[in-house]
């Protein structure tokens, strides 16, 4: 389970999150900068796999395929933004 309502403190922005998909190892900062939240934008970095979740938000993006803490990233400024 996850919570489905993380917001980065870094830059305000709501963690999007899509499931069966992760994102291109091509993607940058600036490619995030520029294209969130706009999901039409977005597929052109997206891969399909099966069982898999890509997170994103306007400055830090994760591929997940197995449980992940993701509070054990240092580099994240993901947080609960309540429900």
């Amino acid at each position: 389970r996850t919570c489905d309502q993380l917001r980065c403190t870094a830059c305000d922005f709501r963690v999007s999150l899509f499931n069966d998909y992760i994102w291109d190892q091509s993607c940058d900062y600036l490619f995030f900068r520029n294209n969130m939240p706009e999901l039409s934008k977005l597929r052109a970095k997206m891969v399909k796999k099966k069982g898999a979740r890509a997170y994103a938000c306007q400055c830090s993006w994760r591929s997940i395929s197995e449980l992940t803490d993701l509070q054990t990233d240092q580099q994240l400024r993901w947080v609960c933004g309540k429900h």
